[in-house]
């Protein structure tokens, strides 16, 4: 038997919460990889151990004797949440085989089945695993059901196991060698290697982790990455045992990591194929992509002296995250700052704590919006991410928006709120598909606009938190959109513009300026909140002013006394007006975003 046969390469996929990260622990420990001290170890972040999800994914290799034979086994760990479904995705191409994890408390979700068909795409071994068996809600024979109807499996593939009292895990364990299917390469070939993740090290620079699909690699090989034309040196190569164990040389099959000294994130592209200088191999590995931000936010600094800080943050960050983008912009109210781009909410709101936690960066974050392509009347075309870059009305001639296909997964009884919800967010129903029992399916087109501010968390609250939710781009379509201003005592707020349906502009409007009433302190004249759709004016609220009373010394006497008074404060207040100027507090900023 040759080396290669003794290797078995395969991922974990499960919904957010389904024990991903507590049967990998298992794994290790079953394996004397690693003594367990506390929580999950492949989460290494703080910000993933408070939320319990995995970010950003792992690689571990695992000794294992089965039969009186020694087998390596490689976990490539993937993130269960869909705004890195990119990740998942190369993750997967670099295994042969996936462990299916399925809470056996909540059954099948919606991330669970749109990661099990990329899998299945890549022709993966699945191994469907019921966890959380010893739980008291456990239903594990129903959902033995949903398995055996979405795999179409036996009953007796199907593994119940406990991560918490480590149930099952020897034979999750023996599946894993008996059915994984060994990887299959040829040695001689020229390298052809799948650059899976990579991570930023301080002292390293960038460590990039690959699977050798064919060929070898030895310490000190001239490489070359092929998208991006780069070439290096293979300074070190190794495995990843729960730290980085060097090696000489790593063959076809073999799951490891390169340093060769690289400092920029954007050089090193998950998905691409790393190949000798001297002899490349001929094409690079299928299913590179771009990874493409789709939600887009203004970061501004608080105190406008740190932005030279918030940019070295920012490239920092992107160090380790490369799938941040930023660029500098500037906004009237609120100075200098970055327009950032994000491949979703969750990776929003992460970059934004990692900011505070890790570089006591104070930033105020614009409402976010996703790119349009507008065309203008001679046909050309150009993406514009804010409101504030929309050419003049009169040029555009047409606005298209990203369209994404939802899938959400939910009881029978709330299909009836969950099809409002979406049908008012301007989405259109494909498909539904009973999955099993009193579950469904629903196939949505919904335009992305409409769901990056608060679409998630409606879901759940309506659906008393039983719908999961998974989507991917789709297109773009031509949309009737228009740009909504904010304006306050006749100055236009630029961080305050949307660009919105011109159906739901007169409504959002009004409640834009109610809700700046409430918020937006009160001077000493009045001001004038409106909301404009171009030239015309579809709402307005006024915050009357602070006033003394100056007619209180007058007591009796004649009413012109009261009047000469009263027409002097004016006059003043007057005056007031055109010098003083409106401060828009940051709670007013985050307000818009979450108006109901």
């Amino acid at each position: 038997m040759s080396k290669m046969d003794h290797i078995r390469n395969f991922c974990i996929i499960a919904h957010i919460d389904h024990g991903k990260s507590t049967i990998a622990d298992r794994l290790l420990e079953k394996t004397g990889t690693i003594q367990i001290t506390e929580g999950q170890m492949l989460d290494d972040m703080d910000l993933e151990k408070e939320r319990g999800i995995t970010i950003k994914s792992h690689a571990i290799q695992m000794q294992y004797n089965h039969g009186g034979e020694d087998y390596v086994l490689n976990l490539i760990d993937t993130p269960g949440h869909v705004d890195f479904s990119y990740e998942v995705s190369r993750s997967i191409a670099a295994c042969e085989g996936a462990l299916l994890i399925v809470d056996a408390s909540q059954g099948v979700q919606a991330q669970t089945i749109s990661n099990l068909y990329m899998a299945i795409e890549h022709d993966l071994e699945i191994i469907p695993v019921i966890n959380k068996i010893d739980m008291p809600s456990a239903m594990p024979d129903e959902v033995e059901d949903e398995i055996v109807e979405l795999l179409g499996c036996d009953r007796s593939e199907i593994i119940r196991a406990s991560g918490r009292t480590g149930e099952g895990v020897e034979e999750i364990l023996e599946a894993i060698v008996e059915r994984v299917p060994a990887p299959t390469g040829d040695e001689e070939a020229p390298l052809q290697a799948l650059i899976f993740d990579s991570v930023f090290n301080s002292f390293r620079g960038i460590i990039a982790y690959f699977k050798i699909e064919s060929g070898k690699i030895r310490k000190g090989d001239k490489v070359k990455l092929f998208a991006t034309g780069m070439e290096y040196t293979a300074d070190e190569i190794g495995i990843l045992k729960m730290d980085m164990v060097p090696k000489q040389e790593l063959s076809t099959g073999d799951v490891g990591y390169i340093i060769s000294g690289i400092k920029d994130s954007k050089e090193v592209k998950v998905g691409d194929t790393i190949t000798h200088i001297a002899r490349p191999c001929e094409t690079a590995i299928e299913g590179f992509q771009e990874v493409k931000s789709m939600v887009f936010a203004g970061v501004y600094p608080i105190d406008p002296t740190d932005y030279e800080n918030l940019r070295a943050s920012l490239e920092k960050l992107q160090l380790n995250d490369a799938s941040l983008t930023f660029m500098p912009e500037s906004s009237v109210a609120l100075g200098f700052g970055f327009r950032c781009g994000f491949l979703g909410l969750l990776h929003m709101e992460i970059v934004q704590e990692r900011l505070d936690r890790e570089f006591n960066m104070d930033v105020i974050t614009t409402v976010p919006n996703v790119s349009y392509m507008v065309y203008d009347k001679q046909g050309n075309s150009k993406e514009v991410h804010n409101p504030s870059g929309l050419p003049d009305l009169t040029m555009i001639d047409h606005i298209e928006e990203p369209y994404i296909k939802a899938s959400i997964i939910t009881l029978t009884t709330f299909i009836g709120p969950i099809m409002k919800l979406c049908l008012d967010k301007r989405g259109e129903l494909l498909k539904q598909e009973y999955i099993s029992g009193n579950r469904v399916e629903l196939h949505f087109m919904i335009p992305l606009g409409e769901i990056v501010i608060d679409f998630y968390d409606k879901l759940k609250s309506i659906s008393k938190g039983y719908a999961s939710f998974d989507y991917h781009i789709d297109c773009y379509r031509p949309s009737n959109l228009a740009k909504l201003d904010i304006l306050l005592n006749g100055e236009q707020v630029d961080a305050l513009s949307t660009l919105t349906h011109r159906d739901n502009a007169e409504t959002f409007g009004r409640r834009m300026c109610e809700k700046l009433k409430e918020l937006i302190p009160r001077q000493q004249f009045d001001i004038a909140i409106q909301a404009a759709v171009g030239a015309k004016i579809i709402a307005r609220e006024t915050i009357k002013c602070v006033r003394k009373d100056v007619t209180a010394k007058c007591y009796g006497g004649d009413v012109s006394r009261k009047r000469k008074l009263l027409e002097k404060q004016k006059k003043g207040k007057k005056r007031m007006k055109q010098i003083g100027n409106v401060e828009v507090p940051q709670k007013a900023f985050l307000a818009v975003l979450k108006l109901d």
